[in-house]
């Protein structure tokens, strides 16, 4: 009874972390630590007492290949992009990238590849229908680890 007390204040902190995340990138384009960081010590908790939503193994894996891939993919576009124009924005934060290293915390590999895609197809319409240069990823792509989430759980 406890445990299933605990695991649902668990999973409700998770969402107040997500949509606290969502609207901070959505005003202000940037992802908070103090939101982030509580979102990964949770789904750390939930994996390793829990064994939910996936297996320790592939978590750690799925974080791991999340934050390395999303670190070399915006360090290398910001690094051409600095080359053509010095003073020029990065097209990807380092929230962002933290932020897809929690996702593969809590989807592990195949999730995570499930909601990037999920992300990428809605903030590009999302961007090309509101005709605007830069786009907050973090609603995109939390929209696309809870859809991928349902699907692990129920589909899979």
């Amino acid at each position: 009874m406890i445990f299933n007390i605990f695991f649902i204040l668990l999973l409700i902190g998770a969402i107040a972390c997500s949509v606290l995340i969502s609207v901070a990138d959505f005003r202000r384009r940037i992802i908070p630590d103090a939101y982030l960081f509580p979102l990964m010590l949770i789904g750390l908790i939930l994996i390793t007492f829990f064994g939910f939503p996936i297996g320790m193994r592939d978590a750690v894996i799925g974080a791991t290949f999340g934050y390395a891939m999303s670190a070399v993919i915006g360090f290398a576009f910001d690094y051409f992009i600095r080359r053509r124009t010095p003073d020029a924005t990065p097209p990807i934060g380092m929230g962002d990238i933290k932020l897809i290293g929690v996702g593969g915390l809590w989807l592990g590999t195949t999730g995570l590849s499930f909601a990037l895609i999920v992300a990428c197809i809605t903030g590009a319409t999302w961007a090309r229908v509101k005709k605007q240069k830069f786009i907050p990823f973090a609603p995109f792509f939390l929209t696309g680890g809870i859809l991928s989430l349902i699907t692990n759980l129920f589909l899979l």
